[in-house]
């Protein structure tokens, strides 16, 4: 039994069952301990063993390498994170709500500010930087977890809800109803859309900085 080997399993029951389903006696269980409080050897508590989840979950995401192209590197990063919280679902909101300092975050940040130092931004900049292109990553995930419809469901859900916005009262909203009971319509934007809104803003001020 290990550290990681916890972490490991605690991380698959999350995956699976969500965060809420996690407790120290269902992971005992998953490991088949006998003496379920021989975890106590590896974490401390839960809140440790939430913590240390995070940080293995943050280094799964690629870490910009600092002094390569600044606005390559956001991009892949933000497009990393993305793809890793999407892997795990639980972990978006833990990573936004608790004070995470493990080594594989203290990197994530310290490579990211150096990213966006090294290409020329202020400390000020860098910090407001990195928030920006943070709250779109977090928040886009979260918003595609919790949206009411699968993404081949939005056409007919769409097709349901559309005399609730008739086009006398609504034309704008009933426009775009129409327009998302398209095919292939998924009922949430692209995530590098939005992305490279905030690149792009950011490449100006520097720009111009």
């Amino acid at each position: 039994m290990t550290r990681e080997r916890v972490l490991r399993a605690a991380i698959r029951l999350a995956d699976e069952g969500g965060i809420e389903s996690l407790s120290m006696r269902k992971l005992g269980q998953e490991l088949r301990l006998k003496a379920p409080m021989s975890l106590y050897n590896h974490v401390a508590n839960k809140g440790d063993l939430l913590d240390a989840m995070v940080d293995v979950v943050v280094s799964e995401i690629e870490v910009p390498s600092v002094g390569a192209d600044w606005k390559a590197a956001m991009r892949q990063r933000a497009i990393s994170a993305h793809q890793v919280l999407l892997r795990h679902p639980w972990a978006s909101l833990l990573m936004v709500s608790r004070v995470n300092v493990g080594p594989a975050m203290l990197r994530y940040v310290d490579s990211t500010i150096g990213s966006l130092r090294e290409a020329g931004f202020s400390i000020e900049v860098a910090d407001r930087a990195w928030n920006a292109m943070d709250s779109h990553i977090y928040g886009f995930t979260l918003q595609k977890l919790n949206f009411p419809f699968a993404g081949e469901e939005v056409p007919e859900a769409t097709k349901n809800l559309l005399p609730l916005a008739p086009p006398a009262r609504y034309p704008y909203l009933n426009e775009m109803g129409r327009h998302a009971m398209g095919r292939g319509y998924s009922g949430m934007p692209e995530f590098e859309f939005g992305l490279d809104l905030v690149l792009d803003a950011l490449e100006r001020l520097l720009d111009r900085a």
